[in-house]
């Protein structure tokens, strides 16, 4: 059995230290009490799969599991409602500390705000978010989602209101589309890919995801847990400039080791680590992958440096390491919890489970210092959100370890 893996090593100790302040434990709280005030809000588990690590032979494995959060299925919404929050606390001069679930959907900030319209490109997770979201606010959502998008998908944003349509572009080509559009019509882009004179609401999507890394830390140090290892997946990279630059934070002495993980076919962090020029490099074309929610091409421009002075490792993998993560979550060895994970969420369980099981994987895992001391933190971003395609690998074995 062989599994083709790309790793690039970075070197933080020789990186310009990224300005953390805005994804700070301070910065956290605030976010995580906006959150606790929708009264959809439970905070979401950390399973520990005991099991799992023993077998891999590693001290323990923790995931977040995010197909709880709101009963949308993804983590997306807290960046997509927190950045909506920021949006409209600015609009009414507000601090986002001032401004409750409760008050955003009243009648008194409805009138002031007036109709807005809400416009984003997705993969599905993001822009449900946003139609929920618009759809608490009694406001309107544009949805925009890229070729090869799945119908189910589509569908589930509609039921809140939203209209959404599937293009003939690929990711990156859709978000300029809704730009434009947004542009033209007075709309309000949310985000998460960000460019010059576009990095406000890119960065409060940042920074709203925190709530998901804010709670597991919590959970992690009321158990005087600290782990060694965290591999988190990253489309643009949002997500994983959020996670990297929370915990790089509050772990100042003894920073876990962050290992960054992307489908070989849009590996756009990768790519500019490995040229390592100053410069972002974009992945172009089709990204046909089964990691929907990771199939983008274009860095974040706000997060790059975050990424660039805190992780150790950017990695690159195929599709059939997603569907073994998923397989791997989905069934459980002994009393370990089962983790519904979609495409996405799973990647990276798939990896530390091949990564410490797949000979010819040996020299990576020493160069992250895998081993049986390691204490893993995983983030599974969102669990069957494309039902059919998730039977499809658990049930059926689509995408077998080659």
């Amino acid at each position: 059995m062989s599994t083709k893996y790309e790793i690039v090593t970075n070197d933080i100790t020789k990186r310009k230290k990224a300005d953390l302040s805005f994804l700070s434990e301070d910065m956290a709280k605030k976010v995580l009490k906006f959150h606790k005030s929708f009264p959809q809000y439970s905070e979401t588990p950390l399973v520990e799969l005991k099991n799992l690590a023993d077998y891999l032979k590693i001290k323990d494995i923790f995931v977040k599991d995010e197909s709880f959060r709101f009963g949308l299925n993804a983590f997306k919404v807290l960046g997509g409602s927190f950045s909506i929050g920021m949006y409209i606390a600015q609009r009414l001069n507000k601090n986002i500390e001032e401004l409750t679930f409760e008050e955003l959907t009243s009648d008194e900030i409805k009138e002031k705000l007036g109709d807005i319209t809400f416009i984003t490109a997705t993969d599905g997770n993001h822009g449900r978010g946003i139609a929920w979201t618009a759809e608490q606010l009694r406001q309107k959502a544009i949805v925009y989602m890229p070729k090869g998008s799945a119908i189910e998908r589509r569908d589930r944003i509609r039921v809140h209101g939203a209209e959404c349509e599937i293009l003939d572009l690929n990711y990156d080509d859709c978000v300029r589309y809704a730009s434009k559009i947004a542009e033209e019509k007075g709309y309000v882009m949310v985000q998460d890919t960000s460019w010059d004179g576009y990095e406000d609401i890119p960065r409060w999507i940042m920074q709203g995801y925190m709530t998901m890394a804010y709670e597991a830390y919590n959970e992690l140090n009321a158990g005087n847990i600290v782990p060694t290892h965290i591999f988190v997946q990253a489309g643009v990279g949002s997500l994983a400039s959020a996670v990297t630059g929370f915990f790089s934070s509050v772990y100042k002495e003894n920073k876990p080791i962050i290992t960054i993980v992307e489908p070989d076919k849009a590996a756009c962090l990768f790519k500019t680590a490995q040229y390592d020029d100053g410069k972002l490099h974009p992945v172009t074309g089709d990204m046909n992958t089964i990691m929907a929610g990771l199939a983008c091409g274009e860095p974040v421009t706000v997060g790059w440096e975050v990424l660039h002075s805190n992780c150790e490792f950017f990695l690159k993998v195929p599709d059939n390491t997603a569907a073994h993560g998923m397989r791997v979550l989905g069934n459980p060895l002994r009393k370990d919890k089962r983790v519904i994970s979609g495409e996405s969420g799973a990647v990276t369980a798939g990896v530390v489970s091949q990564l410490m099981r797949l000979d010819d994987l040996n020299e990576i895992r020493e160069k992250i210092n895998l081993n049986e001391n390691s204490v893993v933190l995983l983030f599974s971003t969102e669990g069957d959100t494309y039902f059919e395609g998730y039977l499809n690998v658990v049930w059926n074995g689509a995408y077998p370890n080659e």
